[in-house]
């Protein structure tokens, strides 16, 4: 329900991995983000496969009030994330198998200049070092570039974040009505009142 960015795609090569990550680095101790380092290369004959191991390779970028911007991998050279490795990864049903490879990460917190930043890197970094990338701005700021329409996008999630904490506020359940489908209740009649 919070504004977020969503990506998928692979490392171009192997080899470009060392590269993208001392970029990442230098990026983030530029700006005084943090940053963590896993893996820094891909074992021999897994790149492009469809298995992966348990690893994961790459950096991740911490800005403040953003939940981590991956630049991971798993083996087979796509973008991942731990939790999504961890959660997904041993699934035995097809479709869940595939959210191993979507990436989301929630900026609405961190602010729209942080979410401006995010995206603009994305483009420089997507251009140099991925293939197949796809990426989704709840913001609209990577179709469109413009930070109007960023901002109304971040007010209505703002809007919506407030009115759904304020509906749980006040609201009643109904009786018998189980926390959770009460939660689930509220959070349809919100996202009704969004779409009007």
């Amino acid at each position: 329900m919070a504004l977020s960015i969503h990506y998928s795609g692979s490392i171009t090569k192997p080899e470009l991995l060392p590269v993208l990550i001392s970029e990442i680095k230098e990026i983030a101790e530029v700006h005084k983000y943090s940053y963590e380092i896993f893996e820094q290369s891909f074992p021999e004959d897994t790149f492009s496969k469809e298995t992966y191991n348990d690893k994961i390779y790459g950096i991740y970028l911490g800005i403040p009030k953003c939940e981590p911007v991956w630049f991971c991998f798993l083996s087979n050279g796509r973008i991942s994330s731990p939790a999504n490795l961890k959660i997904f990864g041993n699934s035995k049903s097809e479709k869940e198998k595939q959210y191993v490879y979507q990436v989301s990460v929630k900026t609405q917190f961190a602010g729209i200049e942080a979410h401006k930043f995010i995206v603009n890197l994305f483009k420089y970094i997507s251009n140099k070092y991925f293939t197949g990338f796809e990426f989704i701005d709840d913001g609209q700021y990577w179709e469109t570039n413009d930070e109007e329409v960023l901002k109304k996008n971040f007010d209505k999630f703002n809007s919506v974040l407030n009115t759904f904490t304020e509906a749980l506020k006040k609201g009643i359940r109904d009786e018998g009505e189980t926390l959770e489908a009460f939660i689930k209740r509220i959070a349809q009649d919100v996202y009704k009142n969004m779409k009007k």
